[in-house]
């Protein structure tokens, strides 16, 4: 692949359509696969939107852990239909039941057993979906404004394994969401938990794991 810094200079000024048509017509080109990963919370429509107006058949990676709250299950279930989403729902190993009696409900963040509840809930089921359908570019609705980890990003990143991640909307921040929801008519959640992560701005497994 040609330099990441080179690339990164290139689709700076680009818009996301630009990003994810680059990106599309890269995998098309090597004859690969692209995904598009997704927890169906806030805003996760966005990405949803403009990435199947680019490739409608894309395959969508659902880890649904289990720990979903009922309005963001409602919420996936509507996005899926407006979009006719191409989803592959990956579930960890082990249930929520399960992990509760085993940690006595969700352990205590920077801990071994957190680190091991994330292993399972989230790491696992998503390596094992990168082992099932093995892509080649990954997008990802990561923004800067999410947390101090992900100011630093670049659009184009290395995710390993001749894997490459896509942020096509890193600059956007929550008010460009909002204004792209409304203007789209798509379904949207703020009703969102994720075990793995404690306080709001704190990195999750996933994307610490491939930064």
């Amino acid at each position: 692949m040609t330099n990441l810094t080179e690339i990164n200079q290139q689709l700076a000024s680009k818009s996301p359509l630009d990003i994810i048509a680059w990106a599309i017509n890269k995998t098309d080109a090597e004859h690969g696969r692209s995904i598009i990963s997704t927890h169906f919370g806030p805003y996760e429509a966005v990405l949803l939107d403009l990435v199947t107006q680019v490739k409608a058949d894309i395959d969508v990676v659902w880890i649904d852990n289990g720990y979903a709250t009922n309005d963001t299950y409602r919420t996936a279930n509507k996005i899926i239909t407006q979009l006719n989403l191409n989803v592959h729902i990956f579930v960890p190993q082990r249930t929520q039941a399960y992990l509760n009696v085993r940690y006595s409900g969700l352990p205590e963040l920077d801990t071994p057993e957190h680190d091991e509840f994330t292993q399972i809930l989230k790491l696992e089921p998503f390596n094992r979906a990168l082992a099932t359908l093995k892509p080649n570019v990954w997008f990802t609705a990561l923004r800067r404004e999410q947390s101090t980890l992900r100011q630093g990003l670049d659009i184009i990143s290395s995710a390993g394994n001749n894997l490459i991640k896509v942020a096509p909307i890193l600059d956007w921040t929550s008010q460009d969401m909002a204004n792209y929801l409304k203007q789209h008519n798509l379904p949207n959640t703020l009703d969102y938990f994720d075990p793995t992560k404690g306080p709001q701005g704190r990195e999750c497994g996933l994307h610490k794991a491939t930064f």
